[in-house]
């Protein structure tokens, strides 16, 4: 009875994830698993004035002091780094243990990324996450194709709206 809960608890996550490409511009290992909320194939379509939110889980391939992530969308072959801000943090959003993290430990971590009213509805790209470590050394990376769409209906306490912007 436990063996077939747990193979059933295993099944419920893998048919729930993202399917997610090795990065092509960043260096880094795949995470076991990726979840992009209310994505199960790309392109992900995010809405603006919303947050994207990322579930990844990944061990540790050595011991780690302190991670940050970092999003780089590409229009076509040009870059464009995301300002992440506070929540580029990777330390401060692990869901099941705290940094420093040692070798082998395995990591639950959820991104949570603000959907600018200035990304034109329509667009567009592809988006590498990638987490490096306090040497810049890279601990995981994703690629994901994205698209833009209008926000629907804002909920209350879903994100925290910029300065300006009111909620409809």
């Amino acid at each position: 009875m436990m063996k077939f809960l747990i193979a059933l608890c295993l099944a419920l996550a893998v048919a729930d994830a993202t399917n997610v490409q090795r990065c092509v511009h960043h260096s880094g290992n795949l995470p076991q698993s990726t979840r992009i909320e209310g994505c199960t194939n790309p392109p992900c379509v995010l809405q603006q004035l919303r947050n994207a939110v990322i579930h990844m889980t990944f061990r540790a391939p050595r011991n780690v002091q302190t991670m940050r992530t970092l999003a780089t969308a590409y229009l076509g072959a040009v870059p464009v780094p995301y300002n992440l801000g506070n929540n580029a943090n990777t330390c401060n959003f692990l869901t099941n243990t705290r940094c420093p993290v040692s070798s082998g430990t395995s990591v639950n971590y959820t991104l949570r990324m603000f959907i600018e009213s200035w990304f034109p509805v329509g667009t567009s790209a592809t988006i590498e996450f990638r987490i490096v470590d306090e040497r810049n050394q890279p601990v995981v990376c994703v690629r994901v194709p994205i698209r833009i769409s209008r926000s629907g209906r804002f909920i209350e306490g879903e994100s925290e709206l910029p300065r300006g912007i009111e909620a409809q």
